[in-house]
């Protein structure tokens, strides 16, 4: 069964709602087309597996896109985003910022 955090994961990465979605400089300065191409294939990403997603919380992923390696990463912040959440599982106390990079940004 899955664990709490992936599941809240899942549902922000799918609609992109209940927290915030950022993009490094290198993303930004990419045309539209791809950067809408790049966040479907964050929504869409389903290849997590025991390497890729140690804890199983589906909170990375990477893919290939017009010729680059794209990584996202959805890190927990408290509401006020001073800090890191104390409890990732709890969506009142928690709030979600998913960044998408390229490979070479990391």
């Amino acid at each position: 069964m899955m664990n709490k955090i992936a599941l809240l994961n899942d549902a922000f990465r799918n609609a992109f709602r209940g927290g915030k979605v950022m993009m490094t400089i290198g993303v930004a300065e990419l045309a539209d087309c791809v950067k809408a191409e790049a966040l479907r294939q964050v929504a869409d990403f389903s290849e997590f597996t025991p390497e890729n997603d140690p804890h199983g919380e589906h909170d990375f992923g990477s893919f290939d896109l017009v010729g680059r390696k794209f990584f996202w990463k959805i890190d927990y912040y408290d509401k006020d985003m001073r800090h890191g959440s104390e409890d990732p599982g709890n969506p009142e106390r928690t709030l979600r910022v998913l960044t998408l990079m390229l490979a070479t940004e990391y």
